[in-house]
């Protein structure tokens, strides 16, 4: 059965469906041997390349499959890395067939939870704007946080990307020199979490999420280590 180009590759989790317009319209996506166009309709028995490269579809009768990974600072969070860094999927269990998709990114120096599932189409919506999820992350600040920087947080700050703020920050352990926060988000823009507060002059020492949705990293999920979530966490997020 035929489905539209974009609905088929957002759920393998190659772009969402507004990328795949873009990568169409740059002439990247080919079906077998000739450009892709818009509103196209395909099947998996298609060939489809993306940038020279051929796509291999999933089963989609295979179940729902979501875990989560606790990630370390250092590792990225790309499939591969061209300079031989450990990335985010090397430590995860092999599934066949199908692939893993990260429901989003943190950078290399943030540490803490990142969740994978084999439906790009259940990432794809768990990383959409609309869908208006909850990201937790505790933070040690460096510098003096005042009154007025709060303010400024939970009222929004204009980024180079728009505006931008937390919905809840609460104040944690203090030092001499910096202190510990825990912050909301409801976005997953790059650097979204350390860029807010250095529009105030101050810097993030460590960054760590803890808490994305309904789902918190548990205490004994150690750094590179993951767990299969339960089916009561899976129905939570799907949900979202």
């Amino acid at each position: 059965m035929k489905s539209r180009i974009h609905k088929i590759l957002s759920q393998e989790g190659i772009a969402s469906r507004r990328e795949i317009e873009s990568l169409i319209l740059q002439e990247r996506i080919e079906v077998n041997g000739r450009k892709a166009f818009i509103g196209q309709l395909i099947s998996h028995k298609d060939e489809v390349k993306l940038d020279g490269k051929k796509i291999i579809f999933s089963n989609f009768n295979e179940p729902v499959r979501t875990l989560m990974y606790h990630k370390r600072v250092g590792e990225i969070s790309t499939r591969k890395d061209v300079d031989g860094r450990d990335t985010i999927f090397d430590s995860l269990p092999k599934i066949q067939p199908g692939r893993w998709i990260s429901v989003g990114r943190l950078d290399i120096n943030t540490s803490g939870l990142i969740l994978f599932t084999n439906k790009g189409d259940l990432a794809n919506k768990l990383m959409h704007p609309s869908s208006n999820i909850e990201r937790e992350y505790i933070a040690r600040i460096h510098g003096k946080v005042n009154a007025q920087i709060l303010d400024n947080l939970i009222k929004g700050v204009h980024l180079k990307d728009g505006l931008a703020k937390f919905t809840d920050i609460k104040e944690g352990k203090k030092g001499r020199t910096n202190q510990w926060f825990a912050m909301v988000i409801m976005e997953g823009r790059t650097r979204e979490v350390r860029r807010l507060w250095e529009s105030q002059g101050l810097n993030v020492a460590r960054l760590k999420r803890v808490r994305f949705g309904d789902i918190f990293l548990p205490f004994d999920l150690k750094g590179g280590s993951w767990r299969y979530l339960t089916n009561k966490e899976i129905q939570s997020i799907e949900h979202q």
